[in-house]
């Protein structure tokens, strides 16, 4: 097997890199253009479209694609405007040059304003630009495996959390203003419920389904279980000995989520256990 990682200097990426490096699997982690880099990676740049992309890569059968740019703002219109057809192009370009499994990840926001256990078998009706240009993306790929074949595995990813997270995610905000010796930490009401993944399992789990190389369409990243954001965060209090006292009720509710939702896990435990 020949594998490539792109995006793996970012949160996730850096994670899959350790994953695939603790399984002593050969790989090339490819940088993008900005931010911080894995030493001696090769720079593939999504929106550059270089004819070239493959043979940086190493000439790659298996593809784990992470790259995506304009985050943490859900809200811009760029992920469709900029992000989805330079995505496309790229995905592309890998495809038709040799790329014969393809591993990428999408979001739980792609499910839209569902509520309770979401399942893979659910309609998709994302609310939001970047919900709707990851749908977009899978649903581009999926009728260009009528012309190039390919296996495709959508990892649709829940709230991922981990060392390393951007700054204005919720571990990373709550560990800042312990550190800055805050004596409240501003939150919301924290009573909503959420489906929360450590980035190592998470990473875990990706590398699991595409070491399978294996066409398994969607498949939800998740603990399967819920939990109020109010857990969560005195759970990660509890760990790391933090003390600092919860203002909840300062921030609103999001609008683009609904109140309760999760990830139903039971595709992914069916195919770990078929891999076993």
């Amino acid at each position: 097997m020949k594998l490539a990682v792109t995006g793996a200097s970012g949160f996730v990426g850096r994670y899959v890199c350790a994953e695939l490096q603790r399984r002593a699997v050969t790989m090339v982690a490819a940088n993008g253009p900005r931010g911080a880099s894995v030493s001696g990676a090769p720079s593939v740049d999504v929106h550059d479209a270089a004819l070239d992309a493959f043979e940086r890569l190493g000439r790659p059968d298996t593809v784990i694609h992470l790259a995506w740019g304009g985050l943490p703002n859900y809200q811009s219109l760029h992920h469709f405007e900029q992000e989805l057809p330079a995505q496309h192009r790229f995905l592309k370009g890998l495809v038709a040059a040799g790329v014969k499994h393809l591993i990428v990840t999408g979001t739980c926001l792609e499910y839209g304003m569902q509520s309770g256990p979401l399942a893979e078998t659910l309609p998709e009706q994302p609310t939001t630009p970047y919900g709707f240009a990851k749908h977009a993306l899978y649903q581009q790929l999926r009728f260009l495996q009528r012309a190039h074949p390919f296996t495709l595995t959508w990892c649709r990813c829940f709230y991922v959390y981990g060392k390393g997270q951007a700054a204005n995610s919720l571990l990373s905000q709550l560990e800042r203003a312990v550190e800055q010796g805050e004596r409240v930490f501003n939150m919301s009401g924290g009573e909503q419920l959420r489906d929360f993944v450590a980035v190592e399992e998470a990473a875990r789990l990706i590398v699991e389904l595409a070491l399978s190389k294996r066409d398994l369409g969607v498949v939800n990243i998740c603990s399967g279980k819920p939990a109020s954001v109010r857990r969560r965060v005195e759970e990660w209090l509890a760990e790391n000995g933090w003390s600092i006292e919860l203002n909840l009720g300062h921030w609103p509710y999001p609008e683009y989520e609904p109140f309760a939702f999760w990830g139903d896990d039971t595709k992914l435990r069916e195919l770990l256990e078929g891999a076993r």
